[in-house]
């Protein structure tokens, strides 16, 4: 073989070579490309109760006359961080903002009472001016929050009342 031919040849083999070695070791990127995937959720501020009350006056003795005052209690929660406002809805047997409970049997007789709650601390009692909304902040499930509820029946608003059962029905709400 001669020496031009040998070079040919070994050039080419070389050249083989070096085509395959850097084949193997070009990064892969080459062929290949990139894409983001946006990962997204969004977490609904979400207000619950959690449990009803009652808010019970018991008996009211018409010879004794003094104001009657009630307490109680429910709790619900909030989403974390969600903004909240309780409202009611002054009662099934209201007249403008002055809540009544009726008589069981003759829906004429009616007794007024005050009714008062909030989210940071004992309701007062006595109640004298109605609540007409209490806001706050949740804390989430786990953290249930207490809305303390009082209310007031002033006496002279039952001395003369008619013997019997008298109830009404708030609806409290909340929103987040």
């Amino acid at each position: 073989m001669t020496k031009e031919a040998w070079t040919r040849r070994t050039f080419a083999g070389l050249g083989a070579f070096l085509a395959l070695l850097a084949l193997v070791l070009m990064p892969r990127v080459i062929a290949g490309d990139t894409a983001q995937v946006n990962v997204l959720a969004n977490v609904l501020g979400t207000c619950k109760f959690v449990s009803g009350a009652t808010l019970n006056f018991g008996n009211l003795d018409p010879s004794v006359g003094t104001d009657a005052n009630a307490t109680t209690s429910l709790q619900f929660w909030c989403t974390r961080g969600a903004s909240y406002t309780i409202t009611d809805n002054n009662g099934q047997n209201s007249s403008g903002t002055t809540q009544r409970m009726k008589h069981a049997t003759v829906a004429t007789e009616l007794i007024p009472y005050s009714y008062c709650y909030t989210s940071s601390g004992p309701a007062p009692t006595p109640c004298t001016t109605d609540t007409t909304s209490v806001t706050g902040t949740g804390s989430g499930p786990q953290n249930p929050i207490t809305l303390n509820i009082s209310g007031t029946i002033t006496g002279s608003n039952y001395t003369n009342a008619l013997v019997g059962s008298y109830s009404d029905t708030v609806n409290m709400n909340i929103t987040p």
